[in-house]
């Protein structure tokens, strides 16, 4: 069986590049795109996604409506979402989990929690 991979979804390429390295480092396949739009366009071809990392402050489609156009699609209803912000104030912990997301993490990301999360979604 293939090992399901973290699909990252951020417009900024220092942030994908930053998590692909950790990721990798420790064995996790992952995937990326740089618009809520061309994440959408991999989620509906068959790469094994078994989590998301998304951005939540994108320009065009942000993070909020890319959730809620991935729970709209019924392969991708239940897909585990983590949304990684920059935002950090009170409040928006809530709103990321209101818009769909199953888990949040502020930036600067701290990465034992990231990957404890990640692993949390990869073993199920």
């Amino acid at each position: 069986m293939e090992q399901k991979k973290v699909l990252i979804i951020d417009d900024d390429a220092r942030n994908i590049f930053a998590l692909k390295a950790v990721l990798r480092s420790r064995g996790i396949s992952c995937i990326s795109a740089t618009s809520g739009a061309e994440g959408l366009e991999l989620l509906a071809g068959d790469h094994q996604v078994g989590v998301v990392l998304m951005d939540i402050m994108m320009p065009d489609m942000d993070g909020y409506e890319t959730i809620a156009a991935l729970r709209a699609q019924a392969p991708n209803s239940r897909l585990p979402v983590i949304a990684v912000t920059a935002q950090a104030m009170v409040g928006d912990r809530e709103k990321c989990l209101q818009a769909g997301a199953d888990n949040y993490i502020s930036k600067p990301v701290d990465v034992d929690v990231l990957l404890s999360q990640i692993q949390q979604y990869l073993a199920d």
